[in-house]
């Protein structure tokens, strides 16, 4: 029905070409709470991703866990849209995806002029275009829309995002056509942050440390990307990336984003001071947090929603650097937040790796569905933006792994262990996942196996008294066998789903 060059200045009534991030705060201007910080919070009637409205054309094969529509029933759809926009004034942003030229996109959006709020939180989330007249992708945002439906067309590099004003529609749309376009071009795209620990090794010699890190949001994902590890001197957290990252069949992870969108509850400068600080600069953007009459900001109060988030800039996280790439993912880290029988870490196999990809194991958190906050999730790859084949993507990168033989993984559990029906369990803190990291780039823990589960666990870690974290401590035998039973019969479950996909490749080996 078209084509990606057919979606052009033309269609709209009347188009307000590449404002820059003055002239979009400008715009934006009459729904602008200012803040005591000076910078823009905003309000949003739809308070997160609506995935249950998220569709996929079927001009691919669509994968397990995704919803496809017919080709002709978008097309369908999209005739509304384009007769409707006939008399439409609109924004349009060009930004450019990643800094890398292997895997870089042009981007397009086009936005209803009275929600410019929008057009300029994502701004900032990407780069400045090289050429801004030919766009890769192009989103076409109408969130006035009467019904609420997101439409990608794989293929086709465009996706509608009709009826919602949650600012996260806008920015995924991009991500998730960019890692598709990835994936066909023989790379991988993953929802993940990347960093560097420079660290001394058991020489005392300092070595750079590639990690990347697998999460859903809410998970702990940007806290353990942004954090410094409390390193000093010659030591040092650098970070890189904080959303999506595209690997290549080397483990060379190229960065996508200039802005990371954090989670704001509970944020501190105690616990969280890097981040704290570039949320609380003239450049941050807010959005669905209180902010009081007298525009003071309060963090902890999620009223208004529990998924308080906020835009901050590469350039006030004082642990950046000039690049968004990593020469290596010489460690991956599937996070996951569990309060039961999950050990804080586990190190894996690449079959292992495979089975902790396809699980993607958490709890929902109130970014993806606040109604099932607390309940089991699984999500393959940590990544409910994949388009296609879920198992393809997770044998791409069970092959990497194997070719690449520095390359190694494991599962960090940033939640707690031991919970009971009258104890909530002993809580993972920050403290304990970013020392683990720390002594994982130093190669300082001795690892021995897990009888029953044939993973790898810490016999010590220095800085942490790791058998008090020992799951097993918290359970009678019976107790413990129980939840292990129910766990390894829920991944089971779930794994069947992707037999035919490719059956003899999915198997429970954790």
């Amino acid at each position: 029905m078209f084509n990606l060059n057919a979606i052009n200045d033309k269609i709209f009534k009347k188009v307000i070409v590449n404002p820059n991030k003055k002239e979009l705060r400008s715009l934006a201007s009459d729904v602008e709470v200012t803040t005591e910080f000076k910078n823009a919070s905003y309000k949003s009637e739809v308070k997160n991703r609506s995935a249950k409205n998220t569709y996929i054309v079927d001009e691919i094969e669509v994968g397990v866990d995704q919803k496809g529509i017919s080709k002709d029933k978008a097309d369908e759809i999209a005739a509304k849209v384009f007769e409707y926009i006939k008399e439409k004034e609109v924004i349009r942003v060009d930004r450019k995806m990643g800094m890398n030229e292997k895997f870089s996109y042009n981007c397009r959006l086009y936005i209803s002029k009275e929600f410019a709020r929008i057009a300029h939180m994502w701004h900032d989330t990407l780069f400045n275009p090289d050429d801004s007249e030919n766009p890769d992708l192009v989103s076409i945002y109408i969130p006035e829309w009467p019904e609420r439906i997101m439409i990608a067309y794989p293929e086709t590099g465009v996706t509608f995002i009709l009826g919602s004003d949650y600012f996260g529609e806008a920015k995924k749309s991009f991500l998730r056509m960019a890692m598709y376009k990835v994936k066909k071009s023989g790379g991988l795209g993953f929802h993940a942050g990347s960093k560097v620990l420079r660290v001394l090794d058991k020489n005392n010699k300092i070595k750079d440390v590639g990690f990347i890190m697998f999460g859903l949001s809410g998970t702990g994902k940007t806290t353990l990307t942004i954090h410094d590890h409390e390193l000093t001197g010659e030591e040092k957290a650098i970070v890189r990336q904080d959303d999506v990252i595209f690997m290549d069949e080397d483990g060379y992870c190229i960065g996508t984003e200039n802005g990371f969108y954090i989670k704001t509850e509970g944020l501190n400068p105690a616990n969280q001071g890097i981040l704290y600080k570039a949320a609380i600069s003239e450049n941050a953007t807010l959005e669905n947090i209180m902010v009081r009459e007298d525009s003071t900001v309060d963090f902890d109060d999620v009223s208004i929603t529990s998924n308080g988030r906020g835009i901050i800039l590469r350039e006030d996280i004082d642990t950046t650097d000039d690049t968004v790439d990593l020469e290596k993912a010489h460690k991956i880290l599937f996070i996951t937040r569990r309060n039961d029988i999950v050990p804080p870490v586990v190190k894996l196999n690449p079959m292992q790796a495979l089975d902790a990809f396809m699980l993607g194991e958490s709890i929902e958190t109130s970014a993806g569905d606040p109604s099932k906050a607390g309940q089991s999730k699984r999500c393959v790859g940590t990544n409910p933006f994949i388009m296609g084949s879920e198992i393809e993507e997770g044998m791409r990168l069970k092959e990497i792994l194997q070719k690449n033989k520095d390359m190694e993984c494991f599962i960090l559990n940033t939640g707690s262990v031991g919970a009971k029906e009258d104890f909530k369990g002993e809580k993972l803190t920050i403290n304990v996942s970013t020392t683990i990291m720390k002594e994982i780039a130093k190669d300082n823990i001795e690892w021995i196996e897990d009888k029953e589960w044939g993973y790898m666990i810490p016999k010590e870690v220095k800085g942490i008294d790791i058998e008090k974290y020992n799951p097993r401590n918290f359970y009678t035998k019976e107790e413990y066998d129980n939840i292990a039973n129910m766990l390894r019969e829920e991944r089971k479950a779930w794994l069947s789903k992707y037999e035919n996909q490719a059956m003899k490749e999915v198997a429970i080996t954790i």
